[in-house]
């Protein structure tokens, strides 16, 4: 029997760690080599649990390292079936408004030198990880759907829309099976605490400033980590070639009133709010229409908000050591001997 084997670009991140963790959980046959880099937002601390298992193997390469990939896929048994989904990414916009350049080298030279490989290496399917952001700002009113016109307002979703557009290029022109998927944000177990939710939790637990953008009137549809795995797993079975499909967990809240939650789940008065200079260029409102995927592979989040968000702040919790390690920096000392700072 041929053997599977699943490639994981940006394993050793937060939705990359998740997505790994379900595949060892759920496809317990398929072998599973996690590509990543290892910068700050890649951790191994979130892979302990799936270090020794026989399916499943690590290595460290960047993605702009054309030879390295070269390196990885040539390392792959023949005979068998080779998967990808492709999570590697500079992701944070505050970080792309200091300096866009690394996410331009990452998200499309490293995507570029992707699919180059794929292609040479005759992968069966890709699934390429986008954002709604792509999309740009909603008013008040209507959803993303997959046919709405790319308009990215940051230096990060516009690298992203142009990983998106050479995932399509491939597809029309060599005939590359890929498709993409494009998630609103992502909240859960393994979050690096630049972002939202976490970086609540963390300083509204030590009772610190929680720095909120603007009026904080900014709205997320907020879909829970595991949901987005499982939906990238359907994608990867059932997509159709050249398709994009919307992910998202139809929870649409105002940035101040997950903060005003946090408190409160937390106990913590919200004097703790502290309004802060707004981000340039900061987009209103995203929300996602996901009747597509639910419609055409039978997706659709099973975790309801009320529920993952006291879960979410409950891992972080029960999970202190993980969240000081990589508030400390400690995290990366555990990989540095090994793979190299």
């Amino acid at each position: 029997m041929s053997t599977t084997t699943v490639v994981v670009t940006g394993g050793a991140g937060f939705i990359g760690a998740n997505l790994v963790h379900l595949l060892l959980e759920s496809r317990p046959d398929w072998h599973v080599l996690n590509l990543d880099k290892l910068t700050y937002a890649g951790n191994l601390d979130n892979l302990k649990a799936a270090e020794g298992r026989p399916n499943y193997r690590f290595e460290k390469v960047d993605i702009v390292d054309r030879a390295a990939l070269e390196r990885a896929f040539a390392s792959i048994p023949r005979g068998g079936r080779t998967l990808v989904l492709h999570l590697a990414a500079e992701s944070h916009v505050d970080r792309s408004i200091q300096s866009g350049l690394p996410f331009v080298e990452a998200n499309v030279v490293g995507t570029q030198n992707l699919l180059d490989v794929c292609r040479a290496h005759g992968v069966e399917r890709f699934v390429h990880v986008s954002t709604d952001e792509v999309y740009g700002s909603l008013g008040s009113e209507g959803f993303f759907t997959e046919d709405t016109p790319i308009q990215a307002n940051s230096p990060y979703s516009a690298s992203k829309a142009a990983s998106d557009l050479l995932v399509r290029a491939a597809v029309h022109t060599h005939g590359f099976p890929a498709s993409i998927t494009r998630c609103s944000n992502n909240y859960g177990p393994y979050q690096f605490p630049e972002k939202l939710i976490p970086l609540m939790i963390a300083n509204a637990r030590e009772s610190k400033p929680l720095p909120v953008y603007g009026d904080g009137l900014y709205v997320r549809d907020w879909l829970f980590v595991r949901d987005h795995c499982e939906a990238l797993l359907a994608v990867l079975e059932k997509g159709q070639t050249g398709e994009v499909y919307n992910i998202g967990g139809n929870n649409e809240y105002p940035n101040i009133q997950i903060v005003k939650r946090i408190l409160a789940e937390l106990k913590r008065p919200e004097s703790l709010i502290q309004y802060v200079k707004d981000r340039p260029g900061h987009d209103r409102r995203y929300a996602i229409d996901a009747s597509k995927i639910q419609k055409e592979l039978g997706w659709a989040p099973r975790f309801r908000f009320e529920d993952a968000l006291p879960m979410t702040i409950r891992w972080y919790l029960d999970n202190d050591d993980w969240l000081q390690r990589v508030r400390s920096g400690a995290y990366r000392d555990y990989y540095a001997a090994q793979y190299g700072a």
